[in-house]
């Protein structure tokens, strides 16, 4: 049977106005679920259900919330594998990888069900007598999140996660195309987890739709904290809306990541870590690859042994052992024919471009690429700044190949689309690993490792186009959804001024010493 999926608002399903299909971008003639879509007005009755359940939420002693913070983890483990066979179905990650996208699942509730114990504040001492200063972590109140469907799992944990802890309650709109899995992560939250009804609220609704019921929302005071990962364009949006408001998203957007190689790389290793970073979830990933920035003097050898091992990669069926599967929907196939149409005359297209098909076909290919939205993956070699494929993300498997001369003119190279989010350099130099940290503007840096691969207790996010400078994971994400009280407290029985009635030493300045 089809299953349908629904909204749930204080626990109970809310039926939308329409209702899309799912499908499976593997094989396209099997449905994954019928997905009934809410208008705004479902999203701020959401966020009205979720502010009403905040304070109840935010008394429950944050070890308590801790605690269930751990039962969401064991629950998601026993169901690691049934959730993993799930993304892959409806959004056509390998198999190999959607495992890995739950267990991060698994990894930040173990990372944060132990800071239910260190919501720390700090005991500071006063200028004045009698008196002591304090201050306390509160949690920011009801936050809409709203997160895409590449990482329909992990990257919805990285807020939800952090926020439950903290005492907020939650808006979440995933994306249509992943809405079954998103149900899923749903059921083993609440049913799974055991939080109370309208803690936690799912809204599935189109971009339009949710932005009405967001802006209704923000307007009325029920929203006092919004996470978006998404595109850089909506992410503006989201930002400015949220600044009418005098809030400060938390924005997760897109990324133009570049590789550099330099001449002291080991090339394998590095060719094995364009392959992955550029082709992995098909190109798919914000911190997928965007250009190769290699030194001129293994430019020649570099790419050669790149365009091998992209040919040589599987692609094909996701439940299989494969590099790469379909792209996620038929929207983003629309969008990467357009990303194709940027190359130029000037370029170097290595390999088969556009679609899989028995007319265009692909060696090696696994299962039937007629079911599918399969795509070839493609190296394009020649990209400079001012072309479309080097400035501009695209998301998809394709990957642009440049060379540089020096160092300086690599970070220039890395640094000159404008977005900031995931980095890497290849190189067993340690001034060249220092010299490229320091000099690059994305939030991530990895040397001798892929532009994607996140830890959950290590910060992510961006910087540019790639974000506001707000951080998921680890502790720093507990700033996003904390704010900061500071209390003073005067048991002297008189009124003490600050900066007026504060005792002094007294001091000699003009005493000097004896040199005689």
């Amino acid at each position: 049977m089809t299953r349908t999926v629904t909204s749930v608002v204080d626990g109970q399903a809310v039926p939308g106005d329409r209702t899309v299909s799912s499908l499976n971008p593997a094989d396209l003639d099997d449905v994954v679920g019928e997905v009934s879509l809410a208008p705004g007005r479902i999203f701020t009755a959401a966020a009205v259900v979720a502010r009403n359940a905040q304070r109840a939420w935010a008394d429950v002693p944050a070890p308590v919330r801790g605690r269930a913070i751990a039962h969401i983890g064991r629950v998601v483990e026993e169901n690691a594998e049934s959730l993993a066979r799930l993304v892959t179905r409806e959004i056509g990650k390998p198999y190999a990888e959607a495992l890995g996208e739950v267990r991060e699942i698994v990894d930040t509730c173990d990372f944060f069900l132990g800071e239910g114990r260190r919501l720390y504040g700090q005991t500071v001492p006063s200028e004045m007598p009698d008196k002591q200063l304090f201050t306390f972590r509160n949690p920011v109140g009801t936050v809409a999140v709203i997160t895409a469907g590449n990482f329909p799992v992990a990257v919805p944990s990285w807020y939800i996660v952090p926020a439950l802890l903290t005492g907020n309650t939650i808006v979440w709109k995933p994306a249509e195309y992943s809405a079954v899995v998103s149900n899923a992560f749903y059921d083993l939250f609440v049913k799974g987890g055991g939080l109370p009804d309208g803690v936690f609220n799912l809204v599935h609704a189109d971009g339009a739709e949710t932005y009405a019921g967001l802006q209704e929302s923000l307007e009325l005071g029920y929203i006092d904290k919004v996470g978006f990962t998404g595109s850089s364009e909506v992410g503006r949006e989201i930002g400015a809306l949220t600044g009418r408001h005098l809030q400060t998203a938390c924005l997760e957007l897109g990324g133009k990541n570049p590789l550099v190689v330099t001449p002291s790389a080991d090339l394998d290793l590095a060719v094995e870590g364009a392959l992955f970073s550029g082709f992995g979830t098909a190109g798919q990933r914000c911190t997928s690859l965007g250009t190769v920035i290699v030194h001129e003097s293994l430019h020649d050898e570099f790419l050669r042994r790149f365009t091998a091992a992209v040919d040589a990669a599987a692609v094909g069926d996701p439940s299989q052992d494969v590099l790469m599967g379909p792209l996620l929907d038929a929207k983003f196939a629309e969008r990467y024919e357009k990303f194709l149409g940027w190359v130029q005359p000037q370029h170097t297209v290595h390999g088969p471009t556009g679609r899989i098909t028995s007319g265009n076909p692909r060696p090696g290919f696994v299962g039937d690429p007629a079911k599918g939205i399969f795509y070839h993956p493609v190296v394009v070699d020649g990209v400079r700044p001012g072309d479309e494929l080097f400035d501009q993300e695209t998301f998809g498997p394709i990957v642009g190949v440049t060379s540089y001369r020096t160092l300086d003119e690599a970070i220039d190279l890395a640094n000159a689309p404008g977005f900031g989010l995931s980095s890497s350099i290849y190189t067993t130099n340690p001034a060249d690993a220092f010299a490229f940290r320091r000099g690059i503007s994305a939030g991530m840096v990895s040397i001798n490792n892929s532009t994607s691969g996140a830890e959950a207790h290590l910060p992510f996010g961006g910087n540019g186009k790639s974000g506001n400078g707000s951080r998921q994971s680890g502790i720093w994400v507990l700033d996003q959804f904390t704010r900061w009280q500071s209390v003073n407290w005067d048991y002297s029985g008189r009124l003490q001024k600050a900066q007026m009635d504060v005792a002094d030493l007294d001091a000699d300045l003009g005493f000097r010493l004896d040199e005689s």
